[in-house]
């Protein structure tokens, strides 16, 4: 059976390097058997992948993408805790903020971006609880912003 990290480059992807804070805050927190990270929001390389409401200048389907790109900087902060992303238990929760329209009620398929991605990469491990809130905006006037809540074995 293959790491979550091997599982992760078998999707085509890479866990990036933790984004820097943008504020006076840690990407994650241990407390026991828990990691709770920070809100992430899709940086890629250093800067946003993209900026706007979804809605209105994101669509919905560019901000599901958006949401995974989330999961995997929320993934990279849990890691540089915890060492190994295979000391991950299972993922407890997910809470996904997406600046929306004030038309937009499609939150919960664009939190569905970060959910499937967890699924992928941890199988029944990465089934979690959700929230799913639609907010008037996020820092660095980003579309999307991702936390977690996981489970790792006992340090």
């Amino acid at each position: 059976m293959s790491t979550p990290e091997e599982r992760i480059v078998e999707l085509g992807l890479e866990l990036p390097p933790v984004a820097a804070p943008v504020a006076a805050y840690v990407p994650a927190v241990r407390s026991g058997n828990w990691v709770f990270t920070s809100g992430q929001v899709p940086m890629v390389a250093g800067s946003l992948a993209a900026t706007g409401k979804v809605g209105a200048e994101v669509a919905a389907d560019r901000a599901k993408e958006l949401a995974a790109i989330c999961a995997l900087n929320a993934l990279a902060a849990v890691k540089a805790e915890i060492g190994e992303l295979s000391a991950v238990r299972r993922v407890v929760k997910v809470v996904g903020f997406v600046a929306s329209s004030p038309d937009f009620t499609g939150q919960p398929g664009v939190v569905n971006g970060a959910s499937e991605l967890l699924g992928q990469i941890f199988g029944d491990a990465g089934v979690h609880a959700r929230s799913a809130v639609g907010v008037a905006a996020l820092p660095l006037d980003a579309p999307v912003e991702v936390e977690l809540i996981v489970e790792v074995v006992p340090a």
